[in-house]
């Protein structure tokens, strides 16, 4: 009996995690279809995309594109714009996954939606949880659906844990890369160029999350995340950096024995795992050859260095609403700094001072955090303005 295809809609099929998925599905057609896409700005590629796959409908962001794009169809695909729209389609009755790599804050409401509508996620949005955690977590107990990671750590975790009993789990290590500055001296931060910071010596990505890389506020998210993901306390959850980015992460066990997923770096592999899982299907990716791996080196991070994972933690072990807060101040200072309004150096310092001035709450709706983050959105821009 052939098994139906399952429908699936991509928010942020424009970014560099949307473009690998379609990638994936690309070959996945027997198993998947295309239905809904949705983009920010880049209608370009869109209607590249929107031609190659030909979904149901898409969703952008402002009303102006979808005026230019539903022009350019002619009335073959439906167009919706803004966050009514992506709220629509992911509630949809043809809809079965929906695959999240939104960068930031906006994957929240969406994503929530998508479970309360009862609908599977690959979330690669890793800010979602790192904001209502809480509540997306719940949700998707109460709904029933399954929450698979697309980031290439947790879907190492992940992979790590099949066949596991998560009580016998003494540690998760995550890896990072160290990005571009981990041989850098702290003092010559504030010289840090846009170009320096974006130009990771591993992945390719997008601006935003790049810039985290950089400054290791990317791991602290994640940490957070694998909090929820995994239910283990902040304390047994690490960071090792591991420049070669072949391990992705690790396992360790009550007895010692220690579990590692590797990989070249795709992230291709990590999205057709989430879309295939448990399962594993058959793919014409990279494979490591260990005869020219000449090493595969490990370094504690220095949490002084990189004050933006040690800020993560922090936020962590407060709870509540100061992961929104951490969350809220880092986007707003990430692309200050990529506005070129403030230092890279001051990036953590934007940040801890938002943390420090929030009296953090716990009795969290979805009201409270959208509240939060734009109060700390508009108080850390009125406070780099007047400093500048």
């Amino acid at each position: 009996m052939n098994t139906p295809k399952r429908n699936i809609a991509i928010l942020g099929s424009t970014g560099s995690i949307g473009r690998s998925a379609l990638d994936v599905l690309a070959s996945m057609s027997d198993t998947y279809r295309v239905r809904y896409l949705t983009a920010n700005r880049n209608i370009e590629q869109l209607q590249e995309q929107i031609r190659q796959f030909r979904p149901r409908a898409v969703v952008v962001l402002e009303e102006c594109n979808a005026s230019v794009l539903r022009r350019f169809l002619n009335g073959s695909t439906e167009v919706l714009f803004g966050e009514e729209g992506m709220l629509e389609i992911v509630q949809r009755d043809d809809v079965d996954v929906v695959l999240s790599s939104l960068v930031g804050f906006a994957g929240v409401k969406p994503t929530l939606a998508g479970i309360e509508a009862g609908k599977d996620i690959a979330l690669a949005n890793k800010e979602t949880l790192v904001v209502a955690g809480e509540l997306i977590m719940e949700a998707v107990r109460r709904k029933g659906v399954r929450l698979i990671p697309v980031d290439s750590e947790h879907s190492a975790i992940l992979q790590c844990l099949q066949g596991e009993r998560i009580s016998e789990v003494t540690r998760l290590i995550l890896t990072a890369s160290g990005g571009p500055f981990l041989h850098l001296e702290k003092e010559h931060f504030p010289e840090i160029t846009i170009e320096q910071a974006l130009n990771h010596p591993t992945w390719k990505m997008g601006s935003k999350i790049t810039i985290d890389s950089a400054t290791l506020m990317n791991k602290g998210l994640e940490v957070i995340e694998a909090f929820w993901l995994f239910g283990l306390p902040p304390e047994k959850i690490e960071v090792v950096i591991h420049p070669q980015s072949i391990i992705h992460s690790m396992v360790e066990f009550a007895d010692g024995s220690m579990k590692a997923q590797m990989g070249l770096p795709d992230m291709r592999m990590p999205i057709r795992y989430a879309l295939t899982y448990p399962e594993r299907t058959a793919a014409e990716y990279g494979r490591i050859d260990f005869s020219r791996l000449k090493q595969m080196t490990f370094l504690e991070p220095d949490r002084e260095k990189f004050r933006c994972l040690q800020l993560a933690y922090d936020a962590l072990a407060t709870g509540g609403t100061a992961p929104a807060v951490l969350n809220a101040a880092n986007e707003v200072a990430v692309q200050m700094f990529l506005d070129r309004q403030i230092s890279f150096a001051a990036i953590p310092a934007v940040i801890e001072e938002a943390l420090e001035a929030h009296a953090a709450t716990h009795a969290l709706t979805l009201d409270d955090l959208v509240r939060i983050d734009g109060e700390t959105r508009e108080q850390v821009r009125q406070h780099v303005t007047g400093i500048h």
